[in-house]
């Protein structure tokens, strides 16, 4: 049976949560979108293929220096396509540099093809996390 968003979103979690943090590649369907609206200026905010996602996120993750300490889901909202989903939820972390801990809100809209993301559109609290690396 094909994991269900909801499945794939705890997932998700764990992976972020892992030390070191473990790459969601694996999760994403070969045609994957991701979109990130409000991403700081000068970042993308449209990747189309795990791919081209992999090769911007994993040298980016690498260099983030902020451990992830929790996830905290807020809230998950049904949609009519029971492969979407729409996940609040906060990311604690701790900024590996200054030892200062952070809190920070998303909103997500998830859809699962076979088992796997195939589109990931994240909302991002952008000041937050400027406020979190600094």
């Amino acid at each position: 049976m094909p994991t269900a968003p909801r499945e794939l979103f705890g997932q998700m979690q764990q992976r972020w949560l892992d030390h070191p943090a473990s790459h969601i590649g694996d999760l994403l369907t070969d045609d994957a979108v991701i979109e990130t609206p409000f991403a700081p200026p000068g970042h993308p905010t449209r990747f189309e293929g795990r791919q081209r996602f992999l090769d911007f996120a994993e040298p980016q993750q690498a260099a983030f220096p902020v451990r992830f300490d929790a996830c905290r889901t807020l809230a998950v909202h049904d949609t009519h396509d029971p492969n979407t989903i729409v996940v609040e939820y906060e990311l604690t972390g701790t900024n590996t540099q200054t030892a200062k801990q952070s809190t920070a809100a998303f909103i997500a809209v998830l859809t699962a093809r076979d088992g796997k993301v195939a589109r990931w559109r994240e909302y991002q609290n952008t000041l937050a996390i400027i406020q979190a690396l600094t």
